[in-house]
C-alpha cells in the first residue's frame, strides 16, 4: 500500500492553514466506518467544502478558473467553503498566481508538490484538509458548476459517502468530439465488463468525497496518476459505499493537454492490477463497511435468522450458474473417460468454484483470512454431493444392468441429484461453513437511533 507523501513533499504556502492531517493507522481488527449522519451546523466561515483544482502548467486557465469558481460559490453555496489550487510541479507561472490569488482571496489557499501526478496531488490535499466534505475539478472548468451543489448535498446530508458527475447519464448534455466520446464510452464498457463496475463514468473531473470515507480509502488507493479516480470508485462500490451520480451540462475543452495513448495504457494497466487484487481477496475492503441505517428490514427479529433471504437468492443464482458449469464439464468429460470420472472432475472444479463464489458474493467474507479453512470445508460438502451423485448414477446403472443408460438419462438423474445436494450444501453453508457470528449490533451513539443531531459527523 502506499504511504502518505511525506511533509518534505509537498510545501504549503498558506500561513493560517491547519497542520496536515495524518491518516490513522489500520487496525488489527478492522473497525467499520460509523453511521453516516447529517453533517453538524458550522460556525460562520468555517469551511464545510473543500474544493481542489490540480493544475500543472496551467498559467493560462488557473487565474480565470478561480475567480469564476470564487465567485459562483460565494454568490450560490450556502455554507463555509474554501478553493485550494493543488500546483503539481509546474514550471510556468502558476505557482506565483496561485500565491497570488490565495493573497488576494480569503477563501483560496495554495498547495505545491514537486512531483507530477493528479491523483498524488488530491490525496495529498486532501489528507491535509479539515474540512468534512472533499472535492475537486477540472481547471478548464468543463463542467457546468450548477451541478457542484447537487454533487455535494448528499454528502452533507449524510445520504452518500461519494459523488460523481457523469457526463454518459441520459440527462446530461455533452459538446466533444466523436473520438473522445467514443474512448470514453468504450473505457466505461471495459470497467463494467472486466471490473463489474455500475456507475457511469469513471473520469469526469468532477468529484467529491466525505472527509471521514477518505481517511480510510485513500491510503488503499495506489495510483497517483488518472487512474486515481478509477481506482477509488471501484474500491468505494466493492466495499458497499453509495455513490451518488449527478448528470452534468459538459463542453469538450479543444486544448487540453492530457496524452490519450499514454492515458489509456497507464488505466488499462490499473483494471489488470484492481482486478486481480480483487480476484485474490488483497484488498480489506471491510475497513470501508457501514453499518444499515434506522430501516425495520435490518432490525434483529427474534427467531428470524439475519440475511437469509438475500442469501438464498445470491446462493440460487451462483448454484443454478455452477450446476451449468457442471453439466458443461461433465458433458465435455465424459466424450473421454467414464461417468464416474467425469462425474468427480467436473464436480471438483465446479465444487471450487461455487464456494469462492458463495464466500465473496452470498456470505460477505471478504480477503484471505480462512480461505484455506473455507475451502477445505467446502470440499467436505463437495464430498457429501459426490456421494449422492454418483449414488444416483450407481443405481442408474444397476437399474439398466443389461444396457448402457442414455445419455440424457444420465444428466436427467445427475440433475436432480445436483439439485438435492443444493439444499443440503445451502444449509451446510450457512451453518457451518460460513456461520454469522456477529451477534445483534448494539445501540450506540454511533447509531441513528440515538444520534445527537447536532454531534460532529467527522
Amino acid at each position: 500500500m502506499p504511504t502518505e507523501p511525506s511533509a518534505a513533499t509537498a510545501s504549503h504556502t498558506a500561513p493560517h492553514a491547519a497542520p496536515r492531517a495524518t491518516v490513522p493507522a489500520h487496525p488489527a481488527h478492522p473497525v467499520a466506518l460509523p453511521a453516516r449522519r447529517h453533517l453538524p451546523v458550522q460556525p460562520a466561515g468555517t469551511p464545510v467544502l473543500d474544493v481542489t483544482v490540480p493544475v500543472h502548467n496551467e498559467e493560462q486557465d488557473l487565474e480565470r478558473c478561480v475567480r469564476r469558481l470564487h465567485e459562483h460559490l460565494a454568490r450560490t453555496f450556502p455554507y463555509g467553503f474554501r478553493i485550494t489550487v493543488a500546483d503539481n510541479a509546474s514550471t510556468d507561472a502558476t505557482p506565483g498566481i496561485s500565491k497570488r490569488l490565495e493573497r488576494e482571496i480569503p477563501e483560496v489557499r495554495a498547495f505545491r508538490l514537486e512531483e507530477k501526478g493528479r491523483g498524488r496531488a488530491l490525496r495529498t490535499v486532501w489528507s491535509a484538509s479539515e474540512a468534512p466534505v472533499l472535492a475537486y475539478m477540472d481547471v478548464d472548468l468543463s463542467t457546468d458548476l450548477n451541478a457542484l451543489l447537487p454533487l455535494v448535498a448528499p454528502l452533507i446530508s449524510g445520504h452518500s459517502d461519494l459523488a460523481i458527475g457523469s457526463r454518459l447519464a441520459r440527462s446530461s448534455r455533452v459538446v466533444r468530439g466523436a473520438k473522445r466520446e467514443f474512448i470514453s464510452r468504450t473505457y466505461n464498457l471495459i470497467l463494467r465488463g472486466s471490473l463489474a463496475a455500475r456507475f457511469s463514468d469513471a473520469q469526469c473531473g468532477f468529484k467529491a468525497i466525505r472527509r471521514d470515507v477518505a481517511q480510510r480509502l485513500l491510503p488503499m488507493v495506489e495510483d497517483t496518476g488518472w487512474f486515481f479516480d478509477t481506482e477509488m470508485l471501484v474500491l468505494a462500490e466493492r466495499a458497499g459505499l453509495r455513490i451518488h451520480e449527478v448528470p452534468v451540462d459538459w463542453v469538450d475543452d479543444p486544448a487540453s493537454t492530457v496524452h490519450i495513448v499514454s492515458t489509456a495504457m497507464d488505466d488499462l494497466k490499473g483494471v489488470w492490477r484492481i482486478g486481480r487484487a480483487l480476484a485474490v481477496g488483497a484488498l480489506p475492503l471491510d475497513r470501508l463497511a457501514r453499518p444499515f441505517g434506522d430501516d425495520p428490514r435490518d432490525r434483529q427479529l427474534s427467531g428470524v435468522p439475519g440475511g437469509l433471504a438475500r442469501q438464498l437468492v445470491g446462493f440460487c443464482v451462483i448454484g443454478a450458474l455452477s450446476t451449468l458449469f457442471y453439466l458443461a464439464l461433465y458433458s465435455l468429460s465424459r466424450t473421454v473417460m467414464g461417468p464416474q470420472l467425469a462425474n468427480g472432475a467436473a464436480l471438483l472444479v465446479s465444487a471450487v468454484a461455487n464456494t469462492s463464489a458463495n464466500r465473496r458474493l452470498t456470505f460477505g467474507v471478504r480477503g484471505r483470512d480462512r480461505a484455506v479453512r473455507h475451502q477445505a470445508q467446502g470440499l467436505v460438502v463437495f464430498a457429501i454431493g459426490l456421494a449422492l451423485t454418483s449414488g444416483s448414477l450407481a443405481a442408474l446403472d444397476a437399474a439398466n444392468a443389461d444396457a448402457d443408460a442414455a445419455h440424457s438419462t444420465e444428466v436427467a438423474v445427475l440433475l436432480a441429484a445436483n439439485l438435492a445436494a443444493t439444499v443440503l450444501r445451502f444449509l451446510l453453508f450457512r451453518a457451518w461453513v460460513f456461520p454469522d457470528r456477529a451477534g445483534p449490533v448494539p445501540v450506540t451513539d454511533a447509531t441513528p437511533h440515538h444520534a445527537d443531531p447536532k454531534g460532529d459527523a467527522r
